[in-house]
């Protein structure tokens, strides 16, 4: 099974840069996209084979998730109770008979860390959520969790601690998620790489230079850790300022 996640930073932008070519050409089972910037009705994708599960944001042309699948879920859950920012669109999940796939937009801190307290409250009401569904069948979550949780993980390391996304607090949400019986599919494979980045911002030549940050992933439930057959970076594929990220398991 191959699930593809991205951050396309409008949808509708996307496509004009080559979205459904790659779309066509990796025949996911399932494709998980953050940031579609896109109400209902603003685009039609003719994805032939694919079930289409969009959640948007109330705000037009803001946040919003979506996933593609090849396969009818036994349920959709839009958001989850008690969601911190629930009407931003940026929770969507899919129940299977063997597993759970959650896709998520995280809230960015903001750039003065307006957004840093809500961002915390966010990170706990997730780990909950998570484990809430872990308890019953195992879990594949993906998306743009908006940090980079080691020092491995950014290109410029010292002048970006404090900053949004490489926070002590928001790095120490995701340490405490892993503690709590799931895995970072790509560190699993590849404890030690550096310069393997999904994010890059569009200033002058950062992304040609790769000074870029791992903010993108699929997290799995301990338990599915061995069906696992690869978990890779495709970061020269353009269209955003975030690349599409992949996870293939053993059929689960």
């Amino acid at each position: 099974m191959k699930f593809i996640s991205w951050n396309v930073n409008g949808i509708r932008a996307c496509v004009n840069k080559g979205f459904l070519d790659y779309f066509r050409e990796m025949d996911a089972d399932f494709f998980c996209l953050q940031e579609t910037k896109c109400q209902v009705g603003q685009i039609d994708l003719q994805l032939e084979g694919y079930y289409q599960y969009w959640h948007s944001a109330v705000k037009k042309g803001y946040s919003g998730t979506a996933v593609f699948t090849k396969h009818e879920p036994l349920a959709v859950y839009y958001g989850i109770e008690n969601e911190i920012a629930a009407d931003e669109g940026r929770i969507l999940t899919l129940e299977y008979e063997n597993f759970y796939l959650v896709n998520a937009y995280t809230p960015n801190a903001k750039r003065d860390l307006t957004r840093l307290e809500e961002r915390l409250l966010w990170e706990d009401r997730m780990r909950i959520y998570l484990k809430e569904l872990d308890a019953k069948k195992p879990v594949i979550y993906c998306g743009d969790l908006n940090v980079a949780h080691s020092e491995l993980d950014i290109k410029n390391v010292k002048s970006n601690i404090g900053n949004s996304g490489f926070t002590y607090e928001e790095r120490g949400k995701m340490t405490d998620l892993l503690a709590s019986g799931f895995t970072d599919t790509f560190r699993h494979f590849h404890p030690d790489v550096t310069d393997h980045f999904t994010w890059w911002s569009y200033m002058a030549k950062v992304r040609e230079r790769n000074i870029g940050w791992r903010i993108d992933y699929f997290i799995i439930s301990d338990q599915l850790v061995e069906k696992v057959e690869e978990a890779s970076i495709h970061s020269e594929i353009l269209g955003s300022d975030h690349c599409p990220i992949v996870l293939k398991l053993k059929t689960v």
